[in-house]
């Protein structure tokens, strides 16, 4: 029963550490000029870039769920 625990954490911290790389990329991505012009044009950032955000988010929160669980 460890083990499954373990490995438990393990995918929570993996999950972590991926949801943040996303961030970080939605983030550079967001600072494109690209991504910049569309947001002048539009006023809102484009779809990939959201995407990411919320993947990002979702996958920090699974991540510490996971990780944090007892």
């Amino acid at each position: 029963m460890a083990k499954s625990s373990q490995n438990k954490k393990l995918i929570g911290l993996v999950l972590t550490v991926v949801g943040i790389g996303l961030a970080i990329w939605a983030y550079r991505m967001s600072g494109s000029f690209g991504s910049q012009l569309n947001e002048a044009i539009t006023g809102s950032q484009g779809d990939k870039v959201m995407m990411l955000y919320i993947g990002g988010a979702a996958c920090i929160v699974a991540g510490l769920f996971l990780a944090l669980k007892k």
